[in-house]
């Protein structure tokens, strides 16, 4: 059979997996696959004997001490089987991780100081149009990373407000579509039709109802969160953690906050971090050893990251993550 196929595979939950992938299209064309990190693995293995698979793109999928050793292995498969792959991601990496990864003649394209969809469009600008950018713009925006170098070159672009109302618009769409895969695979398409958020139909209505959920969150957090000496934190049970634990953070006056959600078919919680300017201590590298440690997996940026930790053991994480921000 052929090689032909060309496929990325990207991060399904924000604008910067969505972004990556629709700029990816838009220079490369083929498919488009996107998990969440969980999936990841899974998604991968199911690439393995796939013998029309010429060109892999992975973006925006970071690696933890969990799962960094199979994926190392899947890509050497891969590699032997004559696919050509490239890595694109700005989470942290372990050096040695790294190191393998590229002693595999892996293209990686790797900063921790620029969210994913700003490395792809530096990277592979020659091929993109100039919507191209905004999309990086947005991305760099709803990633807290518009104030990076690359980042910030690419804000100044666009009217500040249009950009901040886009990447909005943008993120609230995706993050209320979680379970439909094939509405995130149209924004994909869209995006790399150089179509904006505003122009997709639905879009600002989605958002308004995002929002009204996001603020009747605020009077719960008021009345749920709890404190440590060095975080605060709350147990979400109707919504997404990742949607409560800016305002954990920002309600309690700790420099961080962590939210988590049960998720009882597999026995786990999905924890959401996140830390303030404040803090200067990188929270990914942390997360990822101490749910390792307890048997999850995580990991992530310095001040944004998450973790799966096995249900009777979120306390105990709650305990040792309290600890280890001194």
């Amino acid at each position: 059979m052929a090689k032909t196929k060309v496929l990325c595979v990207s991060h399904k939950e924000d604008a910067d997996g969505i972004g990556a992938a629709s700029l990816i299209r838009q220079a490369f064309g083929g498919e488009t696959r996107l998990v969440d990190y969980p999936g990841l693995m899974n998604e991968l293995e199911q690439l393995r004997n796939d013998e029309s698979l010429k060109t892999l793109f992975i973006c925006d999928l970071g690696l933890s001490k969990t799962n960094q050793d199979q994926f190392v292995k899947l890509l050497s498969h891969l590699r032997k089987n004559r696919v050509s792959v490239t890595y694109i991601d700005h989470h942290d990496i372990d050096e040695a991780i790294k190191k393998k990864i590229q002693s595999l003649k892996v293209k990686l394209i790797h900063v921790i100081t620029e969210c994913t969809t700003v490395q792809v469009y530096n990277a592979f600008k020659s091929k993109l149009n100039d919507h191209s950018s905004f999309i990086a713009a947005c991305a760099a925006v709803t990633d807290y990373m518009e104030d990076r170098p690359l980042g910030s070159k690419l804000l100044q672009r666009f009217d500040r407000q249009f950009i901040l109302l886009e990447a909005t618009v943008l993120t609230f769409t995706i993050v209320s579509h979680q379970k439909d895969s094939d509405y995130l695979l149209y924004l994909v398409d869209e995006l790399s039709e150089a179509k904006y958020p505003h122009e997709l139909p639905n879009t600002f209505e989605f958002a308004r109802i995002q929002a009204e959920k996001i603020s009747n969150v605020i009077q719960k957090v008021k009345d749920n969160m709890k404190k440590m000496k060095n975080l605060s934190y709350m147990e979400v049970t109707d919504s997404g953690a990742s949607m409560v634990v800016n305002f954990v953070l920002g309600l309690s006056g700790k420099d961080v906050g962590v939210s988590y959600k049960l998720r009882e078919e597999q026995g786990i919680y999905a924890v959401s971090i996140r830390g303030s300017r404040a803090c200067k201590i990188h929270l990914g590298k942390i997360v990822n050893q101490l749910a390792t440690e307890l048997g999850g997996s995580g990991g992530g940026h310095d001040k944004a990251c998450g973790a799966v930790i096995p249900r009777e053991k979120i306390k105990q994480f709650l305990k040792k993550f309290n600890s280890k921000l001194k």
